[in-house]
């Protein structure tokens, strides 16, 4: 005779269209428990949803289910799925969209209620928005705040194109999770047509405001820094997490293979932004010269500093780029850090970012074709460079012209054509 199953360990039941369902307890976010369904083909397909069911419910984890409402469902997605998947800084700004947006607008709506109809007027109203009245939600700011919506008047702030891609994106990323586990039939985020962006063209620094920029930062004790970012278009993130067991000086390379970003109060150090970003970057030899000379000078720095010298917990040994204590730069303050150059060189304010940009721009203006560009920025598609620096290409575009001038040759033509002409 067959062992009964203890009460709470689940059932599985073999169904008249010759599928297979099982149902067990779990919890709801609320902390009330529930009896959850899942459904497979096989008997051992369904066993194993329900192993994993039965898991997370051991784990005080809550399972989601068709009827719960969309914003218990978001909780659900943010805390149980998207850790797994998704890098520490897109998972806070998914998680701020979502509190500050999303949740007050959709969050009361079932899950299997919510329509194509109510993602579009969601979105519509979004656009239209602004976004200081949108981050109050129902509620008043607290007295003594200050900002335009807490005395009445509208800022008229209106969320940027890019702002409501995003959105849209965490919508439709939510929403297939619950389309694997089966909760919904069909995801209306991605019926809903994806707002366009028109790409805002780069403004980098040309070559003759970089020369005055890298002559005023040599006094700077990041000038290496400065001038990598310049040369290599690394990001910020990249640069200041590489070691010195990443550069070779001897072979002028350097390997890029983790990012440093500042999520919150906490500095994580992680993997590049995308698989493509794991790269390695080709060294001018002036770059060479300044980075032999800023390890010299961060040799004396260390001993000066003694025992003052204490890297942060976590941080990889022989980090390039530290503060005059050995920890790691906050990114942060890289800009504000950027923005002091600029003013003393008395070029136009830039990000750290538009160095990346400049040099992209200088590589082109020097006839580098867009792969080669693509490799060393470590863009994911060589589509993204070439919508990027469309608009810097005059250069390039114009040496292939006369390339095409050269192969065809039609100069000796003309000359021909003329020649028959005259004697006819």
């Amino acid at each position: 005779m067959a062992k009964r199953r203890a009460n709470g360990e689940g059932t599985i039941t073999k169904r008249t269209d010759g599928r297979y369902h099982a149902a067990a307890y779990v919890y709801r976010p609320d902390g009330t428990r529930t009896r959850k369904f899942v459904y497979g083909k096989t008997r051992e397909e369904v066993a194993d949803k329900l192993t994993e069911l039965q898991e997370k419910t051991r784990q005080g984890i809550p399972a989601a289910s068709s009827t719960m409402a969309f914003g218990n469902y978001l909780t659900y997605w943010l805390a149980t799925i998207a850790p797994e998947r998704l890098k520490p800084a897109t998972l806070n700004s998914y998680e701020g969209l979502t509190r500050l947006y999303i949740r007050p607008a959709l969050g009361k709506k079932r899950l299997n209620r919510l329509s194509p109809a109510d993602v579009r007027r969601f979105l519509t109203e979004f656009k239209a928005s602004c976004l200081c009245c949108l981050r109050r939600a129902d509620h008043e700011r607290p007295e003594g705040k200050r900002g335009c919506c807490a005395v009445g008047k509208c800022c008229k702030r209106l969320p940027s194109a890019r702002t409501v891609q995003y959105v849209h994106a965490v919508l439709r990323s939510a929403l297939q999770q619950a389309m694997r586990e089966e909760l919904i039939a069909r995801n209306v985020a991605r019926i809903v047509e994806t707002p366009t962006v028109t790409r805002k063209e780069v403004s980098p620094l040309d070559s003759a405001e970089v020369r005055i920029l890298l002559k005023t930062a040599r006094t700077h004790r990041l000038y290496a820094l400065w001038l990598l970012l310049v040369s290599t278009g690394l990001r910020r993130g990249e640069a200041l997490a590489l070691t010195w067991s990443d550069v070779d000086l001897t072979n002028r390379q350097l390997r890029v293979r983790r990012n440093v970003q500042r999520i919150r109060r906490e500095i994580l150090f992680g993997t590049p932004k995308t698989t493509r970003s794991i790269r390695t970057v080709s060294l001018p030899q002036h770059l060479v010269r300044a980075l032999a000379h800023h390890l010299e000078h961060q040799e004396r720095e260390r001993t000066v500093a003694g025992k003052k010298w204490q890297p942060m917990s976590g941080q990889p040994d022989g980090l390039i780029f530290t503060t005059q204590t050995g920890r790691v730069i906050d990114p942060r303050s890289l800009n504000r850090m950027l923005t002091i150059v600029c003013r003393n060189a008395k070029v136009r304010r830039v990000r750290v970012h538009d160095l990346r940009h400049t040099c992209a721009s200088l590589l082109l203006s020097r006839g580098v074709d867009a792969r080669t560009i693509m490799e060393t920025l470590g863009h994911s598609t060589i589509t993204m460079t070439l919508d990027t620096y469309a608009h810097v290409m005059d250069t390039t575009l114009r040496a292939a012209a006369e390339r095409m001038d050269d192969a065809l040759n039609l100069d000796d033509l003309d000359d021909e054509s003329e020649e028959e002409a005259s004697d006819d």
